[in-house]
């Protein structure tokens, strides 16, 4: 995964899901990952089929009619220590994705990896600094 401390925001607080979407997207947009759209296309998604995956964590992404906002893949992390409601399930750990050229899957997979052990998420929602979530995420503990 390459992610970089501009895409991570911590200590994060919200009052709904889609203020959380919206961050997520946005630290994507900011990097010039993917079109301002895509964030729209975020909250659609979740509309849809929820993005929450267990773990009290959610992985919000584009729609498939997004594909062309996306301008190249990245991974943005939002810490919320308190939690975000999403689908009636607390969230404490949003990761916004997006994929260009199906890389999405890959992306998934790398999160859902990481994050079935719940004891990873945890140190993920309570770090208190980025570089200790890039530290995690790139396989260090």
């Amino acid at each position: 995964m390459n992610i970089t401390e501009d895409l991570i925001r911590l200590d994060q607080s919200f009052s709904d899901k889609n203020d959380a979407i919206k961050l997520a997207g946005q630290l994507l947009v900011d990097q010039g990952l993917v079109d301002e759209g895509y964030i729209e296309q975020m909250i659609l998604r979740d509309d849809d089929v929820s993005t929450f995956m267990g773990n009290y964590i959610a992985i919000p992404h584009g729609t498939s009619d997004s594909k062309d906002m996306i301008k190249a893949s990245g991974i943005s992390i939002v810490q919320v220590p308190d939690g975000v409601e999403f689908s009636g399930n607390l969230v404490t750990v949003v990761f916004g994705i997006a994929g260009k050229d199906g890389e999405h899957l890959d992306l998934l997979s790398q999160i859902a990896i990481l994050c079935s052990d719940i004891a990873n998420v945890q140190k993920l929602a309570d770090a208190n600094s980025k570089e200790a979530i890039l530290t995690l995420l790139q396989g260090g503990q």
